[in-house]
């Protein structure tokens, strides 16, 4: 049976309840007022289940893609209590020392979670619930591809010159091999930055202190794909990145799925490159043209060409991946940026696109 804890109806509370109470792990209609026990006796349940937790039926499917342990290295915390603190950290933006006591040591779950975005099992997850989704015939391959500012806070400044770590001496420690590391934003076996603000996706724009988020999503409002640069690099010039980062396994035999079936996009993404990118591809795409583009093709006559192909009701589904960035910023931790390595906050990232899938 779970534990109860027992409020006293005298004016003297348990020293136990009395520490729940400072660290706000009480249901709020059971915390005290002014120091006052409340009039009504109440048991509270330690086993109660948050609104910020996954469900039992998310973590039958989630539970089977994490790693597991060898053995070699001791027994691990529980996987469900650190995710649920992982989530509960993404969703409210506290620090990780303020953590809730019942999610385990702050510092376990701050370093499983750094881990995971470094070793890839963020994202190999992500791509396995979207192999499931699309194996059900539930992704919408009329994709939208847009971008997004976030604010980083001060504490995300002042990281680290030393590269960020591959995690090489995981697979000694017991977890499970395989994965791409999260730390190459820049590419396979780069690492992001010789730190600086560069190299952690940190720049100055017109909202200040930003880091850009750039990405797909589905006709679902659902993420498919991600990429972080600093707060002043132009959406177009990451078209290509996201686009390449589009990939969908199979859970069947077969090679992953990397093209949709149309694109849209919005006049920022408006140039010769990124239109012959996608006809290479053979992929229909709706981008608008740019007012001065459309008077330079007309000021040179014939010679100017035809205007490309827009498609009016297509381009008014573009609002698909607005809205998956409005889900994405519910997320504070999200919204604005504490974490001070690029990789760690591209798994922040990764984490809440996947509790998204897991909800949808």
């Amino acid at each position: 049976m779970p534990k109860l804890l027992k409020v006293s109806l005298s004016g003297q509370e348990p020293a136990e309840l009395r520490e729940r109470l400072n660290r706000g792990d009480l249901p709020r209609f059971q915390q005290l007022r002014q120091g006052r026990v409340p009039a009504i006796s109440r048991a509270v349940d330690r086993t109660v289940r948050h609104r910020n937790d996954l469900t039992d039926a998310q973590w039958e499917r989630l539970e089977p893609l994490l790693p597991v342990s060898n053995g070699r290295c001791g027994r691990w915390r529980d996987h469900r209590q650190v995710v649920n603190g992982v989530l509960y950290r993404i969703r409210t933006g506290v620090q990780w020392r303020d953590l809730p006591e019942r999610h385990g040591p702050w510092k376990t779950v701050h370093e499983r979670h750094r881990r995971w975005s470094a070793d890839g099992t963020w994202e190999r997850s992500l791509q396995r619930v979207q192999a499931e989704a699309d194996a059900a015939g539930d992704i919408d391959w009329d994709v939208s591809v847009d971008s997004t500012s976030v604010r980083a806070h001060q504490h995300a400044a002042g990281a680290r010159h030393a590269p960020p770590p591959t995690f090489a001496h995981a697979c000694r420690r017991g977890l499970r091999s395989g994965g791409q590391d999260r730390s190459d934003l820049g590419g396979p076996g780069l690492p992001a930055g010789g730190g600086g603000s560069g190299g952690e996706a940190l720049g100055r724009a017109r909202g200040g202190f930003t880091t850009k988020v750039h990405l797909s999503a589905d006709g679902r409002c659902r993420v498919l794909s991600l990429v972080l640069t600093a707060g002043q690099r132009a959406d177009c010039t990451q078209f290509e990145a996201v686009m390449a980062r589009i990939r969908v396994p199979r859970l069947a035999a077969g090679r992953p799925r990397t093209t949709p079936d149309s694109v849209s996009a919005d006049k920022g993404y408006s140039n010769r490159r990124t239109r012959a990118y996608l006809s290479s591809r053979g992929i229909r795409h709706v981008i608008p043209e740019k007012t001065d583009q459309v008077a330079g093709r007309l000021r040179r006559g014939r010679a100017g060409g035809r205007p490309p192909a827009f498609d009016k009701e297509r381009y008014e589904k573009r609002n698909t991946v607005e809205r998956a960035i409005n889900k994405l910023k519910h997320y504070r931790a999200v919204a604005t940026r504490y974490d001070k390595r690029a990789y760690v906050y591209l798994g922040t990232l990764t984490a809440a696109a996947l509790v998204i899938w897991l909800r949808s």
